[in-house]
């Protein structure tokens, strides 16, 4: 596989009256083409300063970062942002209008999207008729109807309740494994991290560095992000990356 996302040294920071604040210092990984790479790190450390970066909103300090050249990419943030005089089918298509790229073909592909994903009878209706679950599904075939060759996933459960973030995510994750999507997800919850990703990165306090990398290998057939919990390994992960995170172990 190649490499669809690299970052090479990266230092980002940010300045105001009253001074420079190093968010992330010397970052380097990549992410290779199809694979769903998951970012943690204690909170306020940079992680979603990388997604900004990698987005195109802001420049890093220094370093260079290379997307490759023909990458389209899909950003879903941590609230779904319908429009709520929208119906759901035409939340679905707002990027496509934005890009100037609602043709028939793509609206056939957004209801394609929606019908294949339990969101077919909901087409209509508005997003206040829905759960916060069934939003966020809308939020991520919005983003999957621009066809990204990368999606940047900034904690997109993190508003629901943990019963619900359990669904969907494991739909969410299911999702972007079926489309083949590259995946870069943001994330504190080491749980979901481990259950959804190929490799997990772990960051330091800020300013950010990497702090290790763990390539995720689960003994469980037909992995899906729910049966990955299952796995003997599981726990293990989980106990080396707390290890990792918590300030309070030497």
């Amino acid at each position: 596989m190649s490499s669809m996302v690299e970052l090479n040294n990266i230092s980002i920071s940010y300045h105001s009256i009253s001074g420079e604040t190093k968010a992330v210092s010397d970052l380097s990984f990549s992410v290779e083409e199809g694979e769903f790479v998951c970012i943690v790190g204690p909170s306020g450390c940079g992680k979603s300063s990388i997604l900004s970066m990698l987005a195109g909103l802001i420049q890093p300090s220094s370093g260079c970062f290379a997307i490759h050249s023909k990458t389209n990419i899909g950003y879903m943030l941590q609230k779904d942002y319908l429009l709520e005089w929208r119906t759901i089918r035409s939340n679905a298509c707002l990027g496509l209008e934005i890009q100037k790229k609602l043709t028939p073909e793509n609206k056939k592909r957004v209801d394609r999207l929606l019908d294949l994903y339990g969101l077919g009878d909901f087409k209509d209706h508005m997003p206040s008729q829905l759960s916060g679950g069934m939003r966020q599904r809308v939020a991520l075939i919005r983003t999957l109807a621009v066809q990204p060759d990368v999606l940047l996933l900034d904690e997109p459960f993190s508003a629901l309740d943990y019963q619900t973030r359990l669904s969907v995510s494991d739909e969410i994750g299911t999702i972007i494994k079926k489309e083949k999507k590259t995946a870069i997800l943001v994330s504190h919850d080491i749980s979901e991290a481990i259950s959804l990703s190929d490799r997990v990165i772990v960051l330091s306090h800020r300013p950010a560095t990497v702090k290790a990398i763990h390539k995720i290998d689960l003994s469980v057939e037909d992995r899906t992000p729910m049966r990955a919990r299952e796995a003997p390994e599981f726990k293990d992960y989980f106990n080396q990356i707390w290890r990792e995170l918590d300030v309070h172990v030497s």
